[in-house]
């Protein structure tokens, strides 16, 4: 049972006196400040009283459990005893007690979002981890104590998993075990540590100590920073809680009897105020928290009483919400206090009761926090096999605007002096930042590293993307620089090219359109076409084909389904004859063996080839018209795997050329006209995600599960002529060439589990890839489709229900996004049609096929133009004529190289817009009574925000007049 104040019993033993110091003023009444156990004459507490009529913005605030696919499990936690949490959390990385001695688990936050992630195991030390803390201004640099007499430090990579195997600083031997230690708030490098009853405050780049404290009477058993880098509090096992200042004495400024049991007592600072807050216990064994005024420490002005259990209790204090966190070891129930000191209290707000028993608590940073959700705190708790993050939040009507009484402005991670400098006496603060979403930008390359950087030339020089004069920034209401506050939570997240300061957000609502390039694809509108062109009532497809596989295949005139049928069956649709299909069978392809993949032959569109799990290839030739009964029998097929085959690719300019990968870590050249195997490809050393030729035929590159990238030139050699390393894991990635082969793309996954996409210099993959962005968390792999001729790619999973698009460019920032589009319902596949069926009256610059749960349905991706009635030529540059053989297969086997013919996509009875007859811009003056007319207060403020947005430009309003790009300006309307 919780109590707010001391038991009668205690009260009638103690004499009842007030302070002699005039109390809090109340109503413009002075209070009495009472001692502890001080009573009114209904025998309560004056203070606790008091706090029943004192309201609180956080008195609603809920303790929130996700579900098991949010915790990050294979935990392991340790039971070893000691004064440490277990557990502590950077904005990055969390750090935790394992089972085995010496030894912590790392894992980044963000595996607690559901991510399927493996935990790193840290050996530290030669003995039990006692303690440990990361340093405020650096979330991967991480300080270790231990029962082997000494302190660590070290740095540690930005996923997580690349461990260093030397300290970069070791402090001590200490003479016995080092129990507890905390890095300064305010200055960068300093440490402080207790060892027995000797506290020593370390520079830690120096590894010297600067202050060695021999104080206490007993072992210390915890110690605690004021915010303000001033002072430091303890708790001991002689009973005291001392107050020193290293930088002055070395004895305690002040001390006191804490609490009246020596077993494993606590003390936090309250803010930057005079106030410090001890958990503890009493004489009898129940457990209590105390909250203390320094100026007069003889005894505590409120307490706070929780249960006779034998469990430690954690405090966790949230200076900026004056929320108090309270856990006890081997516990279930978790405690959620308000500590007030304009009326000294201690309010429970609320407890939570979890699943499984508490190993140790942290919490999560608050610039990790998902703010627009009202998330006022996030507590990780460690269980025997689990982290569960518990968050806590403050119930709202609306969830799309920032609450700015919630979330006061907090500490950043920028150290304003060094240890050195702080030692010589200088106090300088920690700078305060906002927490609202729309002042904060995340600054991150792939890791999450996290700094405060001046806005970069570039992105001063583009914040408004080419609309009006950059000076213009000099007039804005909030100043540029609020866009350098550090990291965002990992919902808001915002990347940054690693070779660039450009913006390459992968963001529901980019800010590339403020900070920086931006597309002429930027409004692209994915459009469902009309119902006449789907064709519907589609049964019985294969739902489970392989990752290496699209799902279906497509070209022109038909496409292919397979089918979830005994035999590898695979249904054939003519798209030239849309609508509900007949309910009863229709004839197939009989393939013999389950489809691994299958593709269209790029020259023919009645010859498909189908790898089987049987490893054979076969040829397949439909007859024209279509597949009017069932195929059995196939026209080619190619023998030589020796194990189930991956993928399979035809040549992009010469026929009859195909290459496949198997299981046998191969990959082979057929000549399908000769049903021969021509060149045989090595050096793979496990599962060949992915093959993709070059545009001009010559090289073939691949992406491996050993964690490689290779480019091949087959006809030179038949071993990889380049090397270098690829994504991370072993859930899949593809492949592909863009910017006319220059660059290569590809997808995948990093260690953390979230879709990636890597770009590679073609010329150079040892030094691994230029640039990469973070899209999304998915289990499926992102298929990518790349247009040559508007060098923008689609990237879609089988699953998914978003496309997500973006326009390639050969210098930084490499990625512009762009619109995405979405679907109600998950696709099974989504593949491109040939750019020859895109109708350029509506601008529609690609289309597409989705494969649906029953249907299939045509997407059609358009750019919003004014004047449609011209020709956009600088949106359809001339095209090659792929589905033209440039090149026979004894050829390009021969040596020989081609390139495809180009056409013109525009239609006879079109003019270039680029030769548009140029109107004279005629100046549009209303009438005089418009002037002369009074104006509501409604009409005079609508006036002035449009003013404002003309001034400032909305990039984010997708204008048709606002999307042309390519022409001069006084074309528009």
């Amino acid at each position: 049972m919780v109590r707010h104040d001391v038991s009668l019993l205690e009260q009638e033993r103690r004499p009842q006196s007030f302070s002699r110091e005039p109390g809090p003023l109340i109503d413009g009444r002075v209070i009495p400040r009472p001692e502890q156990g001080s009573v009114s004459s209904s025998g309560r507490s004056r203070t606790l009283t008091m706090n029943r009529f004192r309201t609180s913005r956080f008195k609603n605030t809920e303790a929130r459990v996700p579900r098991k696919e949010a915790w990050i499990g294979d935990v392991r936690a340790g039971s070893a005893t000691s004064c440490g949490n277990h557990i502590k959390s950077s904005q990055c990385l969390v750090a935790f007690n394992t089972d085995s001695a010496g030894v912590l688990g790392i894992v980044p936050v963000e595996a607690g979002n559901g991510h399927g992630q493996s935990i790193s195991q840290f050996s530290c030390h030669s003995d039990l981890v006692t303690d440990f803390d990361f340093s405020p201004f650096d979330d991967f640099l991480l300080a270790t104590c231990s029962a082997d007499e000494s302190v660590k430090v070290w740095h540690l990579g930005p996923d997580g998993q690349d461990l260093p195997s030397s300290a970069a600083a070791t402090l001590g031997p200490e003479g016995c075990q080092v129990e507890t230690l905390q890095f300064h708030p305010t200055a960068d490098g300093a440490l402080a540590s207790g060892a027995g009853k000797v506290l020593k405050v370390w520079d830690v780049a120096n590894e010297k100590p600067l202050a060695v404290l021999d104080t206490h009477n007993d072992q210390i058993q915890s110690l605690s920073w004021r915010p303000d880098g001033t002072l430091l509090g303890t708790s001991c096992r002689d009973k005291q809680l001392r107050i020193l200042d290293p930088r002055a004495a070395s004895s305690a400024v002040q001390s006191t009897l804490g609490h009246e049991n020596n077993k494993d007592s606590r003390l936090l600072w309250v803010s930057t105020s005079d106030y410090v807050l001890s958990v503890g216990f009493r004489q009898m064994r129940d457990r209590e928290a105390k909250l203390w005024d320094t100026r007069k420490f003889n005894s505590s002005v409120a307490s706070f009483s929780l249960d006779t259990s034998p469990g430690t209790v954690i405090p966790l204090y949230d200076p900026d919400t004056n929320l108090l966190i309270l856990a006890g070891k081997g516990e279930s129930t978790i405690y959620c206090c308000e500590v007030s000191t304009a009326v000294p209290a201690l309010t429970q707000i609320n407890q939570c009761l979890t699943e499984m028993k508490t190993r140790g608590v942290a919490l999560v940073p608050k610039l990790a926090l998902d703010v627009m959700a009202c998330e006022v705190s996030r507590v990780l708790q460690l269980t025997d096999g689990f982290i569960v993050p518990i968050s806590y939040t403050v119930p709202r009507k609306s969830m799309k605007e920032f609450h700015e009484d919630l979330f006061p402005e907090t500490s950043g991670n920028t150290a304003p002096v060094k240890a050195s400098e702080w030692w010589a006496g200088s106090n300088e603060q920690v700078q305060k930042v906002s927490l609202d979403p729309s002042r904060r930008l995340k600054l991150a390359v792939t890791s999450c590293q996290t700094a405060e950087k001046p806005m970069l030339d570039c992105q001063k020089q583009n914040y408004h993307s080419g609309d009006g004069d950059a000076n213009d920034m000099d007039n804005l209401s909030s100043p540029p620089s609020s866009l350098t506050s550090p990291t965002t939570p990992s919902s808001m997240a915002v990347s940054i090219s690693s070779t660039s300061g450009f913006i390459s957000s992968p963001s529901q609502k980019s800010l590339q359109s403020i900070l920086g390039l931006s597309s002429k694809f930027r409004h692209a509108q994915g459009v469902l076409m009309h119902r006449d062109t789907h064709i519907t009532n589609l049964k019985g497809q294969n739902l489970t084909t392989p990752g290496e596989c699209d799902g279906f295949c497509v070209n022109r005139e038909r496409v292919a389904v397979p089918l979830l049928m005994s035999g590898g069956q695979i249904s054939v649709v003519e798209l030239t004859r849309p609508g509900r299909l007949p309910d009863t069978a229709l004839p197939t392809i009989e393939n013999g063996s389950a489809v691994a993949d299958f593709c269209w032959d790029p020259f023919c569109t009645q010859r498909l080839a189908v790898a089987g799990e049987d490893a054979k290839v076969r040829i397949w030739c439909l007859p024209k018209g279509g597949l009017q009964k069932t195929l059995s029998q196939p026209e080619t097929i190619l023998r030589g795997h020796t194990e189930k085959i991956y993928s399979i690719k035809f040549h992009p300019l010469a026929s009859d050329i195909l290459a496949s990968s198997s299981y046998d870590m191969s990959v082979r050249i057929w000549n399908i006209s000769t049903g021969k195997q021509e060149l045989l490809l090595k050096g793979h050393t496990d599962q060949i995600f992915s093959l993709a030729w070059s545009p001009d035929g010559q090289r073939l590159a691949s992406v491996c599960k050993d964690g490689k990238v290779r480019i091949y030139e087959p006809r030179k050699s038949l071993e990889p002529v380049q090397e270098g390393p690829g994504p991370e894991g072993g859930r899949g990635a593809r492949v592909i060439w863009v910017c006319a082969g220059r660059y290569i793309l590809v997808s995948g996954f990093d260690s953390r589990s979230e879709r990636q996409l890597y770009l590679y210099t073609a010329e150079d993959l040892s030094t691994g890839p230029l640039t990469s962005i973070s899209l999304d968390l998915s289990p499926s792999i992102l298929i990518p489709f790349y247009d040559e001729d508007t060098s923008v790619v689609f990237l879609t999973g089988k699953g998914d229900t978003r496309v997500f698009i973006y326009e390639i460019i050969p210098e930084a920032p490499f990625f512009l996004e762009c619109n995405s589009f979405s679907s109600t319902e998950p696709h099974k596949g989504f593949l491109f049609l040939p750019k020859t069926v895109c109708d350029m009256r509506e601008v529609e610059f690609a289309r597409a096929v989705r494969l649906g749960q029953s249907s299939i349905e045509m997407i059609s991706f358009r750019i919003p133009r004014v004047k449609k009635e011209f020709f956009q030529d600088d949106l359809f540059p001339d095209t090659e004529v792929w589905w033209k053989a440039a090149l026979t297969a004894s050829s390009w086997l021969s040596g020989s190289n081609g390139q495809h013919e180009k056409m013109s996509l525009r239609p006879k009875d079109m003019t270039p817009v680029s030769e548009a007859p140029k109107e004279v811009p005629v100046r549009k003056y209303l009438p005089s009574s418009y002037y002369l007319e009074e104006k509501s207060d409604e009409q005079k403020k609508e006036e002035l925000l449009n003013a404002m947005v003309a001034k400032l430009g909305n990039r984010d309003d997708p204008l048709p007049q606002e999307a042309f790009e390519g022409v001069d300006e006084d074309e528009w309307d």
